[in-house]
């Protein structure tokens, strides 16, 4: 026989907790109540439960205090905060104590449902995984320094939440890795995992892409498409670049995260959606804002939580337990077996300011184990950027004929160069130019090509004639 749900109710109006109760009830929990949190933290000395609702004011405390106790004393047990409406400075101050969600008053009971519904749906998924969520995430993003396992520990618990999550951090850390173990360790991980690029997707079609279209809406749609919105329903949507979004769309994007509800391009009613949102972008998406770039309201809405994953040079001491994990994988994808970093290798490394950070550490050592001829790779095997891993500073005629990409050819003073001629100071603006463009742009060409103001022709041009791979 199944064992039964429990939940425990903690409010001091008696209509709000009968009404709470009977919902539960017909829902098959057995719930406990308590009308201030002394009682609560007696209830939760005697019993285990599966759920917890807690309202915010009660007369001996808050019930922020019990959603802290609760997270820290009771981690297996999700609370979730009921608000006054519009309160929403309380419910975010909550979700970042460790509540799993929030309701507001008066209660919507289709709303309450779905609440209680994934609470039960996180604890099913952590009993049948047994008590190995941390060495789960321990396993996906590698690092013992103290930025990563700060990282680790907040992700842990940010998981158990279904706020939405603003992940900042620079090209190449890793954030979709993060996106992706959040979803893996939180009460949505039997759903989808679904990844956009919003800078990928035209500005004409992310309507359609986001929200779907019905057949015959447009030209061109000759089938019913679902959008990213229901694709995702039931898991998790994560928005990678949202500052690429244009403002036309993040309107759009608001309405649908507060709404919970998209209407496809031609369909006459709305479609329900129960989407997690992550987002992510390695630019600073405060400072758009203030620039009028990205909607105030819309920072708000996604930025409930935010995470800020660490660029690789913050963490050097990982380095070398990193840089064996990725050779291991990619010895094993060739299969060969894995090599090991020489000392003057990782002393290398070490005194590389990895721009591209750990999405570069993986080209790197990728094309070292490509021309390595033994087992051992050394410092001439990596082929760094010499200028990146100097030490000391290096006049700016010499950095652009090394390494025009590790400068800013907007700084390039010509008296700097005026020992070369002028084609190859011209190639070395160019060079410079075209593969900062390159990074900035992800190394996506047809949008480099944009930047430059320069057909995809004259771009493909001239990275072969710059030699630029």
């Amino acid at each position: 026989m199944a064992e039964t749900r429990s939940a425990l109710v903690v409010d001091d109006e008696r209509d709000i907790r009968e009404l709470l109760v009977m919902t539960l009830g017909r829902m098959g929990l057995r719930c406990d109540t308590a009308s201030t949190v002394a009682e609560a933290r007696s209830q939760l000395v005697r019993n285990r439960y599966d759920l917890c609702l807690t309202d915010m004011r009660l007369p001996d405390g808050s019930g922020m205090d019990l959603v802290a106790e609760i997270s820290q004393k009771h981690p297996n047990t999700p609370v979730a905060m009921i608000t006054a409406f519009g309160n929403v400075e309380a419910a975010v101050d909550a979700l970042k104590a460790g509540a799993f969600d929030f309701v507001a008053k008066p209660v919507d009971l289709a709303v309450l449902r779905d609440l209680v519904r994934h609470a039960l749906e996180l604890n099913e998924g952590r009993r049948s995984n047994g008590p190995a969520p941390t060495d789960t995430v321990a396993s996906r993003l590698y690092g013992q320094s103290p930025a990563m396992t700060q990282l680790r520990q907040t992700i842990a618990k940010v998981a158990r939440s279904q706020a939405p999550v603003y992940i900042a951090g620079e090209s190449g850390v890793g954030k979709e890795l993060v996106a992706r173990t959040i979803h893996a360790e939180g009460g949505r991980a039997g759903g989808p995992f679904v990844p956009v690029n919003c800078g990928a997707i035209p500005a004409e079609l992310m309507e359609s892409e986001f929200f779907g279209h019905k057949k015959g809406s447009f030209t061109g749609a000759h089938v019913d498409k679902p959008g990213l919105f229901q694709t995702a329903d039931g898991g998790t949507l994560f928005l990678d670049e949202i500052a690429e979004l244009p403002l036309a769309m993040q309107v759009k994007l608001l309405r649908a995260i507060q709404e919970k509800s998209i209407r496809p391009v031609g369909a006459n009613a709305e479609v329900t959606v129960d989407v997690r949102i992550l987002s992510a972008t390695h630019k600073d998406l405060a400072a758009l804002v203030a620039e009028g770039r990205f909607r105030q309201d819309l920072y708000y809405r996604i930025n409930v939580i935010e995470l800020r994953v660490p660029p690789l040079r913050e963490r050097l001491d990982d380095l070398p337990g990193l840089s064996a994990k990725i050779l291991e994988r990619l010895a094993g994808h060739q299969g060969r077996a894995v090599p090991r970093l020489g000392e003057d290798a990782v002393e290398a490394l070490r005194g590389y300011a990895f721009p591209g950070n750990v999405r570069e550490l993986e080209n790197i050592l990728e094309r070292a184990l490509a021309m390595a001829e033994d087992d051992r790779l050394s410092a001439s095997d990596l082929r760094l950027p010499r200028l990146a891993s100097a030490a000391q500073p290096i006049a700016p005629a010499a950095q652009a004929a090394t390494n025009p990409a590790t400068i800013d050819p907007r700084t390039l003073n010509p008296r700097d160069t005026a020992s070369s001629p002028l084609p190859s100071y011209i190639e070395e603006i160019e060079r410079a130019a075209i593969q900062q463009a390159l990074q900035e742009n992800r190394y996506n060409k047809t949008r480099t090509a944009a930047a430059l103001g320069i057909t995809f022709r004259a771009l493909r041009y001239k990275l072969k004639k710059l030699g630029i791979d």
